[in-house]
């Protein structure tokens, strides 16, 4: 081949394995850090803190008093800026609508509170301290196990609440076919668990505190399923704590690293190569998505950025606390809802439910330290985690619904979650399928759950 011959080979080897190298160090898979899965985030100093480990029976109660002031707020309609014409949520949150939305929330469903607070109460609630935090709880045992007891962690995200899985508890408590230990967590400085006090608190560090909260509970290994910020928490969980965790479920099957975003301009190429023809619509164009997201991730930026500023606007203002939550329903519902005069809030949730999730946020005053959880998940802290890099063991499931804000196809997925046992695609539903359509997500989860127990018994027998 002669000198010249050999001198390229060596250049060319030398290339190729430059690039492969730089190829994982910048985009391949990354090791796990170590976390303290005994931080402290209560206020004042951990060493004067005592972990309290009682589990307490906590009930949802408010005074007719706070009913009152709420009425009285929303009697004082302030004077708003009339839409433009031929505009309904293109711009926000439409104000002629909204005036429907306040009087239907002072005069109906607040006329009837007390079976309204009766369904908040229709399941068991708890408290317990954890890593320096009153952490509330749904928990919901079998009545008389037949079978194993499979323990479920539900986790919720933003705007949301653990009003949302309500509808899927009752489907999971009438199953036949397993018997459910479910528990329901509000994430740290939402609804009625405490805020943390320290900076850091993002959805690793909540991952650890859920993960305490179920080994507090006796279960050293669980099921999760989770949406919006609780699909990152559970793949948190599951992807730090394998040894914990059975099987992984998600409705927001997403992955954002520089990776996934060469293989979707990569898929844009030849999509049927990389996705069932008839969902590939779902993916690309590419542009209405991008579209999409600059014209509707401000609130993530504000968030991400000074929420307590935000947080100040609306504390204590329900109005503006109402435009601010419910507009998101409407967008994360199916982004064509923008074009409707309501905002297609009357479409796919009830009026109720959706003000049942905003109660929540009103009466524990936790708009602000929810935001925070933007601020922390966005931080260069948790960014320099490189999370969605970082492998998952443990068998996970993911259940696509058409119009939710995000999506990723398995080639991307597989990246992270190695033992995808579960892809589907549902053809109704959005960004709050817990609430929209919980038939669908619960037999999805249900499809999951089945996989998972089926290889566990196989392999149990090999």
């Amino acid at each position: 081949m002669g000198l010249l011959g050999n001198a390229l080979l060596v250049f060319v080897g030398l290339i190729l394995f430059l690039s492969v190298k730089i190829y994982r160090e910048a985009l391949g898979p990354v090791p796990k850090p170590e976390l303290d899965v005994k931080a402290y985030w209560g206020p004042g100093d951990v060493a004067a803190y005592k972990e309290d480990t009682t589990i307490h029976p906590f009930k949802i109660s408010y005074s007719e008093e706070v009913i009152k002031t709420l009425k009285a707020k929303l009697e004082d309609f302030p004077d708003l800026s009339p839409p433009l014409e031929g505009v309904n949520f293109e711009y926000g949150f439409n104000t002629d609508y909204l005036k429907q939305v306040v009087k239907y929330w002072r005069e109906d469903y607040l006329g009837k509170w007390n079976l309204r607070e009766k369904y908040f109460n229709k399941f068991p609630h708890f408290k317990t301290n954890i890593q320096g935090l009153d952490i509330h709880f749904i928990h919901v045992k079998p009545n008389k196990p037949t079978k194993p007891v499979l323990p479920l962690l539900l986790l919720h995200g933003w705007p949301g609440s653990v009003v949302e899985f309500y509808s899927l508890l009752d489907k999971l408590k009438a199953n036949e076919e397993y018997d459910f230990e479910l528990v329901v967590p509000s994430l740290p400085g939402y609804g009625w668990s405490q805020a943390s006090a320290k900076t850091g608190l993002g959805p690793v560090e909540m991952g650890v505190v859920l993960r305490n909260l179920m080994i507090r509970l006796g279960h050293q290994k669980f099921y999760i399923q989770g949406g919006d910020w609780g699909s990152l928490i559970g793949s948190s969980i599951s992807t730090f704590f394998p040894e914990n965790v059975i099987g992984y479920h998600s409705n927001l099957c997403v992955i954002l690293t520089a990776r996934s975003s060469i293989k979707m301009l990569i898929g844009s190429i030849y999509p049927s190569y990389f996705i069932p023809e008839e969902y590939i619509n779902w993916y690309y164009p590419l542009w209405p998505s991008i579209k999409f997201s600059l014209e509707e991730t401000g609130y993530l930026h504000i968030q991400a950025t000074k929420p307590d500023t935000i947080g100040t606007a609306l504390s204590t203002n329900p109005i503006g606390l109402a435009a601010y939550i419910l507009e998101k329903f409407s967008t994360g519902v199916n982004r064509d809802y923008r074009n409707l005069p309501d905002g297609g809030l009357s479409k796919r949730i009830s009026m109720d439910a959706i003000l049942d999730n905003l109660m929540v946020y009103y009466l524990t005053n936790s708009i602000t330290t929810a935001k925070r959880l933007y601020a922390e998940g966005f931080s260069l802290r948790t960014l320099n985690l490189k999370i969605d890099r970082i492998p998952t063991v443990v068998p996970t499931g993911c259940g696509r619904f058409r119009h939710d804000i995000l999506h990723s196809f398995d080639w991307i997925l597989k990246d992270k979650f190695e033992n995808l046992v579960h892809s589907s695609y549902n053809t109704d539903g959005g960004h709050f399928a817990a609430m929209e359509v919980p038939d669908l997500l619960y037999k999805d989860f249900l499809i999951f759950l089945r996989k998972v127990e089926n290889n566990a018994k196989v392999n149990s027998e090999l």
